[in-house]
């Protein structure tokens, strides 16, 4: 349950109020007492005796907004016509749609944009398929793939229900990088269909975002589909993730006045995001790392490892320690975890060293409540909005797609991820930087430009090491 009223549970209630009177006043008043927060009170019509009225109202949940309902409904004189949700309104009849670019006025230009004059742009693109990002959409077109096995934080939920969350990434690729995405939500969560679905959909674009699909299945759609096609395939749970996470590292030690190489990094996680996080930040320099899961820590010792963990154990934990997260947090200079909400507490946060970093990215509820972090640590970083230094990956994906359709890559490096990162820290300039402030807002103009100009740079560059 969220805290404080949030935009993403408003309503708007329309009631019919007497037109003289303090009805209005009682109005705000009962919301206030209630908990709410009135965000907008718009007169709909006006007649000698009533007035029918509109008012927008934050609220803290769902249950939160019906209680607020009735409580107005118990208004003496005030009627309630309608209550709407709003977020329900916004997702009416889907948030994207299809446009042409091109007019069709007549015939003239309906023969060009379609039969007859098509068929001669057909014919030039299989003489030289080369030609199929210049003459096509696929040039700015990522697929938005999911099996809705792991949609945000409601778990397995289906493809159904992961449409509304794909159509939403497919908006912010349109209005952060002007890129045209498409949600391709799978019927299916065997790894063997999945594949074979994208590899054969893939003409069509020109890069694939890999998104909600569970561990450890998503490894494996990811490794063999870049080995299947000539086109980026970018799972953004891992390497957006990383992407902001690194960035937002950065900023933090240049805070803090550490060095990545010297500090010691506990980490809750290693699932897809944490295993992506982990490659990262080896990648940029990080030696001294304990990564913990459901078991603890994670070490050569266990004997649950799969591919994935094996990895892991072989590149971390140097001492070989085997407890657990609290032991691992006890004397870490950073704290990052993409893991299950309220699994520390202040207390854990305050053994660890002076100036501590915690990156509490679990959502909507954090690792750590982040009021308890901050009286103990230096910078504190959510997946949040309501607290400050948000790590969202709407800071990474867009611009790296743009880089990467820009630059016409086959694939996706730790080089390329890496300089995203560098780009989305250096947006944040020296004067700026702060404990409070280690991460550019979302709505910043140069984010999304800023990313894609280093990742179309990296994409010319060698050596690469698949990310």
């Amino acid at each position: 349950m969220a805290s404080v009223p949030s935009v993403s549970y408003s309503i708007t209630v329309r009631l019919e109020v007497p037109a003289g009177g303090r009805a209005v006043s009682q109005i705000t008043h009962v919301v206030e007492n209630a908990g709410g927060i009135v965000t907008a009170l718009d007169v709909n019509t006006a007649g000698h005796e009533t007035l029918r009225i509109d008012v927008t109202i934050a609220t803290r949940d769902t249950q939160h907004a019906e209680s607020i309902a009735a409580a107005l409904e118990g208004i003496d004189a005030v009627k309630i016509h309608k209550v709407s949700d709003r977020t329900f309104l916004m997702h009416l009849g889907g948030k994207i749609e299809m446009q042409s670019k091109v007019p069709l006025r007549n015939r003239d230009e309906l023969s060009m944009a379609y039969t007859p004059g098509v068929a001669r742009v057909s014919l030039a693109i299989a003489r030289n398929p080369e030609d199929v990002r210049r003459l096509t959409i696929k040039r700015n077109s990522v697929a938005v793939v999911t099996d809705g096995s792991a949609v945000l934080g409601l778990g397995n939920i289906g493809p159904e229900a992961a449409l509304p969350v794909m159509e939403g990434k497919a908006a912010l690729f349109k209005r952060f990088a002007g890129i045209d995405a498409w949600p391709i939500c799978l019927d299916t969560q065997d790894t063997d269909e999945i594949v074979r679905t994208v590899q054969i959909i893939a003409p069509a674009f020109g890069g694939i975002n890999l998104e909600d699909i569970s561990a450890p299945r998503c490894f494996e759609v990811e490794a063999r589909l870049r080995e299947l096609l000539d086109i980026p395939v970018f799972h953004d749970d891992q390497h957006g993730t990383a992407i902001c996470v690194l960035a937002a590292l950065t900023n933090a030690l240049r805070v803090v006045g550490k060095d990545i190489g010297a500090v010691r990094i506990a980490m809750a996680g290693a699932g897809a995001a944490g295993s992506a996080i982990l490659k990262l930040l080896i990648h940029a320099g990080a030696r001294d790392l304990v990564v913990c899961d459901y078991r603890g820590a994670v070490h050569s010792g266990r004997d649950d490892l799969d591919d994935s963990l094996r990895w892991i154990a072989e590149h971390t934990n140097r001492d070989g320690y085997a407890g657990d997260l609290r032991g691992a947090v006890k004397d870490a200079d950073v704290f990052v975890g993409v893991s299950a909400p309220g699994i520390l507490t202040g207390d854990d946060i305050a053994t660890m060293n002076d100036d501590a970093i915690v990156f509490a990215l679990a959502n909507p509820e954090p690792e750590v409540a982040p009021d308890e972090a901050r009286e103990h640590a230096a910078v504190v970083a959510t997946g949040r909005s309501d607290y400050p230094n948000q790590i969202n990956n709407v800071l990474a994906f867009p611009g790296v797609f743009r880089g990467l359709l820009d630059a016409q890559a086959d694939g996706v490096t730790l080089e390329m991820l890496a300089a995203a990162a560098k780009a989305l820290s250096e947006v944040v300039t020296p004067d700026e930087l702060g404990p409070n402030y280690i991460v550019p807002s979302v709505f910043h103009p140069e984010v999304s430009t800023r990313v894609a100009g280093a990742v179309r740079e990296a994409a010319g560059g060698r050596p690469r090491t698949e990310a």
